[in-house]
């Protein structure tokens, strides 16, 4: 297989810079590995429409889902070491998660988004998100849907407290800390790769724009039955609060701040045969 991926790297480029030119696009961000090397990182446009501040390799953008990636990868480094099982019990850890009938839900149950628990009360806001502890115990009360295995439910929201707070439990660290400490750090992306953003590395994060994804929530909220139940209208995950400091300098696990590089980084990782960048 060759090695000049030049061509590769030139199409990418012509085809971001066009979704630049026309405006759909403020900024992107694009990166690949293959066989644990870097074959394309490439950028264009702006972080910020606002200031003109460029787009650059190493700008952390707010991504929604893709932060249960940088969450789920805690558990599979902590799990590596020997500190978390797949099938373990969350109450065993974490007592108070066993109201309802909730004692039999496992790790494996989250991961799979079968834990029956994907729901947040309709009044949940933005300010609640900030607060860790009482986020959990909104989760620790909340009754399931279904018994754990028996339903395929997506946990928007609720993966990350869930998640994170099992690792918490088990290692004593909030879960943004063991990805800086267990996952990015080694990976060399620390300043690229986030949970909850520090203060100091705000003002680098892109903010994004809204690109009509309220409306599409207004859709979903209308035609999907369950939609507000897991996605209640003050925390749609859309522009609206992934533009808020406070709520990007939060643990929210289910989403995450980070480079095209960086995550790439940490999923070429995830597969196997990663070697140091350059």
């Amino acid at each position: 297989m060759s090695d000049d991926w030049s061509g590769l790297r030139a199409r990418v480029r012509k085809a971001i810079d066009e979704l630049v030119a026309d405006g759909r696009e403020s900024g992107v961000q694009v990166a690949a590995y293959l066989d644990g090397r870097a074959i394309v990182e490439v950028q264009a446009g702006v972080a910020d429409p606002a200031t003109g501040r460029p787009l650059d390799a190493d700008t952390p953008i707010w991504s929604m889902s893709t932060g249960k990636g940088l969450t789920s990868t805690v558990v599979h480094v902590l799990a590596e070491q020997g500190r978390l099982d797949y099938d373990l019990r969350i109450a065993e850890v974490w007592p108070e998660f066993a109201r309802h009938g909730k004692d039999a839900i496992t790790l494996r149950h989250v991961l799979a988004h079968t834990a029956g628990v994907p729901t947040l009360p309709a009044d949940v806001t933005v300010e609640d998100f900030t607060d860790w502890d009482r986020m959990c115990a909104i989760v620790a009360d909340t009754e399931p849907i279904a018994p754990p295995g028996a339903l395929t439910a997506y946990h928007a929201w609720t993966f990350g407290w869930l998640v994170g707070e099992v690792v918490r439990r088990v290692t004593g660290r909030r879960v943004s800390q063991v990805l800086a400490e267990e996952v990015a750090g080694p990976l060399g992306v620390a300043d690229e790769l986030f949970l909850g953003v520090p203060e100091t590395r705000l003002d680098r994060v892109a903010p994004v724009a809204d690109r009509n994804l309220s409306a599409l929530f207004d859709v979903a909220s209308a035609n999907l039955p369950h939609f507000d139940r897991v996605a209640p209208p003050g925390v749609r995950p859309g522009a609206e609060v992934g533009r808020r400091r406070d709520f990007l300098a939060a643990d929210v696990p289910a989403t995450g701040t980070m480079s095209a590089r960086a995550v790439a980084r940490m999923f070429a990782a995830l597969i196997g045969g990663w070697t140091a960048y350059g």
